[in-house]
């Protein structure tokens, strides 16, 4: 028996509950993780999961063992890092979970990330709210948000602003607002992702401006929101890392620009390990990268374009 294959097995089968979902990751077959989980309980002669129809959860010795596996793989880890191997060629499958938003700057810099390392493979997930990573199986997540408190490692990389848009066909029919409460007057497009979504804040020398917003489109999806704004259907407010692209071919147009909107935190999380694997280690320098050298164009940029 590979016993440190079989650890890492048991590791992923015990964290996300799911026989099925570590053989769906891993390219094996249903039966090829249970047989690694058999062996590990014949090795050991105990039981490591109580098995229903329901739901899998650990026995006492399983958890146990987890923590044992769990040392022992990081200082495998660790050991393979220093000695070169790994660290020399990351390898391996890294589950990234990014928003909307996120997805449309990072798919065209990845090959540069898979040029540098030809043996990794970055499995995306898209969604613009994530839950536990560990039920997610994600390796590491890029988050705009407050991350929730977890035994996850959140690392603050960068800050982006949000930038109220509207096509040039709209402001036309409708014209520009001068101020935020002239928002109330105009029809908006809601990022719907909290209960406080159609309120958006905005801050100016006098205090904070909290203006309630209506329309006849909601989405919880942050694409869907910049295409109907690119339709010409109302106003609204999006992440300046989603309309960049579209202000500076004029397909989308900021309003309100004198007046600051809430700046969103940008995290990598990833698990409260001392030891990453190199392959999620890169990934996790990779995108810290990209973050702060787009947090410095978008300051230029916005420097080159503010009214004067």
């Amino acid at each position: 028996m590979d016993l440190l294959g079989a650890l890492t097995t048991f590791i992923r089968v015990a964290e996300s509950g799911s026989f099925s979902a570590v053989a769906r990751q891993s390219n094996s077959s249903h039966s090829a993780i249970m047989r690694s989980i058999d062996q590990l309980e014949s090795h050991f002669g105990i039981r490591l999961f109580q098995r229903t129809t329901r739901r899998l959860s650990l026995t006492g010795d399983g958890g146990d063992l987890l923590a044992y596996a769990r040392r022992l793989i990081e200082a495998a880890d660790e050991m393979e890092g220093a000695l070169g191997r790994q660290a020399a060629s990351p390898s391996g499958v890294v589950r990234l979970g990014v928003p909307v938003a996120a997805m449309r700057w990072l798919v065209p810099r990845l090959p540069e990330l898979l040029n540098r390392h030809p043996g990794l493979t970055v499995k995306l997930v898209v969604s613009d709210g994530f839950g536990d990573l560990i039920e997610e199986q994600l390796d590491v997540a890029l988050i705009g948000w407050e991350p929730p408190e977890s035994t996850m490692i959140a690392r603050a990389v960068g800050t982006f602003g949000r930038l109220a848009v509207a096509s040039p066909a709209y402001l036309e029919r409708n014209g520009v607002p001068a101020h935020p409460r002239d928002l109330l007057h105009h029809t908006c497009i809601v990022h719907d992702r909290t209960a406080e979504s159609a309120r958006w804040v905005f801050y100016t020398p006098e205090g904070e401006i909290d203006v309630p917003v209506s329309g006849g489109i909601r989405a919880d999806n942050s694409e869907a929101v910049r295409l109907a704004a690119l339709a010409g259907y109302g106003i609204a407010l999006l992440s300046e890392l989603i309309v960049v692209d579209d202000i500076r071919t004029d397909r989308l147009r900021p309003v309100l620009r004198d007046f600051a909107s809430q700046r969103l935190k940008i995290h990598l999380v990833y698990p409260s390990r001392r030891h990453l694997p190199p392959r999620v280690r890169v990934v996790i320098d990779f995108l810290a990268e990209g973050v702060r050298y787009l947090n410095a164009h978008l300051a230029e940029h916005s420097a080159e374009t503010a009214p004067v």
